[in-house]
């Protein structure tokens, strides 16, 4: 039988997983961020943002092509700053961050984020965004 403390075990395990997932995708690790990711990850970009015109994003080639590569494309850099972990009951860990970042047509942002993260045996199976999407699309259309 499950006990609270095995849940607690649980919770500080999966943030250390999160924990490790934006150290790699900090210092440009994506194989080893996409190595986290379950096979069947269910991937969801915040409404309003352009990215989210894959949603859901099915697996982690999915979340590659539609979401990292685009990113990268489009942008000088994009880093996630101020990043704070909550740990959670129920194999979810929140993560509130900023995106600081830099569009290569020259407009800097830097946006309140959350990332909503559900695991399973210390892989992510789904990802939800929440961020202000009305300056992602600003940095990225003007």
């Amino acid at each position: 039988m499950k006990t609270h403390e095995d849940d607690l075990k649980i919770a500080t395990q999966n943030r250390a997983v999160i924990d490790g997932l934006y150290k790699a995708f900090g210092v440009g690790d994506i194989p080893t961020v996409l190595g986290m990711m379950d096979s069947n990850i269910i991937w969801n970009e915040a409404e309003g943002n352009a990215y989210a015109d894959g949603n859901p994003y099915k697996g982690p080639d999915a979340v590659l092509n539609g979401v990292f590569a685009r990113i990268g494309e489009e942008h000088e850099y994009f880093n996630l700053k101020d990043i704070e972990l909550h740990e959670m009951l129920n194999d979810k860990v929140l993560a509130t961050l900023r995106y600081d970042a830099k569009t290569k047509k020259g407009k800097t942002y830097n946006a309140q984020v959350a990332h909503f993260w559900t695991l399973k045996d210390g892989k992510v199976v789904a990802f939800q965004q929440y961020v202000d999407t009305k300056k992602l699309h600003d940095a990225l259309n003007e």
